[in-house]
């Protein structure tokens, strides 16, 4: 399923809105409460970037990661 480029702007504007949120929230433990953020927060966070990632740039049209070799 193609997404108009007004779909893609509305859906990456809920993400990074709810991204932000997030990472207040994260910052927020760590600078006011001196505390580390879970890693399931940490991997939460990772995941809805991917996703932007992958509505800004389908599979098809990103480059391959390089391998740590």
């Amino acid at each position: 399923m193609a997404l108009t480029k007004n779909e893609k702007r509305e859906i990456v504007t809920a993400q990074l809105k709810q991204l932000r949120k997030d990472l207040r929230g994260i910052h927020a433990g760590v600078t006011e409460e001196q505390t580390l953020p879970e890693p399931d927060q940490i991997k939460t966070v990772m995941t809805q970037m991917e996703d932007l990632l992958e509505i800004l740039e389908p599979k098809k049209t990103r480059k391959p990661k390089k391998s740590k070799n």
